[in-house]
């Protein structure tokens, strides 16, 4: 992962390919899309997964082809082709092959689990024998867990849920405890020498897992952090028109880019914490953040620039919102991103899609296929999403 190399996965995303997007058109939606037929895309989106970026015991790749030196994925394009097989377990009648599949690619986060710390936590590359490790990141840490919470929630698993918590308690570590510096507070992005940045996507999915494991053990020591982090966002990182900027550093500079996935994860904090606490407040929150990226993100050429893995964070979230406020314009900007996406930069050869040149990125092509999945399950699951 080009974040975990030292080079802002923002700035990546930015790079993105836009040689599709012609003029600044509105992504309108193909008629007639049912369920089977996403089931059926995110089926065939994944498979090339499994086809193309397969390095061995249970491990991805990070490109196809592979130009880096490293024999495997970093863990963050890992857990999101992890998530994307939980999304395809999830789908009405997917049946065994693929909750074994969704457990299998599970197993595969244990070579990047680092015991050694306190806390304990998740390596942002696999460990010895099969790799030198790397720096701890939080949002990696903190996706992983919102994985696991979602697979516990599908299946029961409690081993999932106790990895959460174990999670939690690396996320909680990562709190700016120094008084003097702008915007006190706030999860910093990573345990790296080289930043000391603190982030929406640091904050916002760990306001999320707090609340999710708040809801799912009724421990409120998981809910105070969780509106803690919530309200470090909303006081630092929300700018005027309504969006999240990016993250803050110890001189109080403030990127002010403003990506999908900022958006998604902090309106599902919102709908989240409304749902633990009962107070409206947060539920109009996340409508306001809902209303303000739809009409933000809204050409091909913006979503094309922030690419398909942050995208399908701020969708999933988005349906998330839907799950407690249905509102027909979430899913349908979906579907319209999912249509064009896979009639514009899907090889039908290989059902790789080509988001920029060069290799075939294996975040993207996970973003894609989670996006596929979701739109596969129907309104009464949404709840399950985390």
């Amino acid at each position: 992962m080009l974040g975990k190399l030292g080079i802002s996965t923002r700035i990546a995303a930015g790079l993105l390919a836009v040689a599709v997007v012609g003029s600044l058109q509105t992504v309108t939606a193909e008629a007639g899309i049912n369920p089977a037929t996403n089931a059926a895309r995110a089926k065939a989106s994944y498979d090339a997964i499994n086809k193309y970026f397969s390095a061995g015991p249970g491990l991805l790749l990070e490109e196809y082809p592979n130009t880096h030196s490293n024999p495997y994925s970093y863990i963050w394009p890992y857990s999101q082709a992890a998530v994307a097989a939980e999304n395809l377990a999830g789908i009405p009648g997917a049946g065994h092959k693929a909750s074994a599949e969704a457990d299998r690619r599970i197993d595969g986060y244990a070579p990047y689990w680092n015991a050694a710390t306190t806390p304990k936590g998740y390596d942002s590359y696999v460990r010895p024998p099969l790799g030198q490790g790397g720096d701890k990141f939080y949002d990696d840490n903190e996706w992983i867990g919102l994985h696991l919470v979602q697979h516990h929630k599908r299946t029961g698993d409690r081993a999932a849920l106790a990895r959460a918590r174990e999670i939690f308690t690396l996320v909680i570590h990562g709190w700016d405890t120094d008084p003097t510096h702008p915007c006190a507070g706030g999860v910093y992005w990573t345990q790296a020498p080289w930043s000391q940045d603190r982030n929406t996507i640091s904050n916002g999915p760990g306001a999320e897992l707090g609340a999710h494991l708040y809801l799912l053990t009724r421990d409120r020591t998981y809910l105070t952090w969780a509106k803690r982090m919530y309200q470090w966002a909303q006081d630092c990182m929300l700018a005027p028109n309504g969006l999240y900027w990016d993250h803050i550093d110890l001189a109080g500079t403030i990127e002010k880019t403003q990506w999908t996935y900022n958006q998604g994860v902090m309106l599902g904090a919102g709908v989240l914490l409304y749902k633990a606490t009962g107070d409206h407040r947060y539920l109009r929150d996340a409508k306001s953040v809902a209303n303000a990226s739809l009409a933000f993100y809204n050409t091909r050429e913006l979503l094309a620039k922030n690419g398909a893995a942050f995208n399908s964070i701020w969708f999933k979230n988005l349906l998330i919102l839907d799950s407690v406020s249905p509102d027909p314009r979430y899913r349908k900007a979906m579907q319209s991103y999912a249509d064009d996406t896979w009639t514009t930069l899907r090889d039908p050869a290989t059902n790789l899609y080509k988001f920029r040149e060069g290799p075939v990125e294996l975040l993207q092509q996970s973003g894609i296929a989670q996006i596929h999945a979701l739109l596969a399950w129907p309104r009464s699951k949404y709840g399950l999403l985390a």
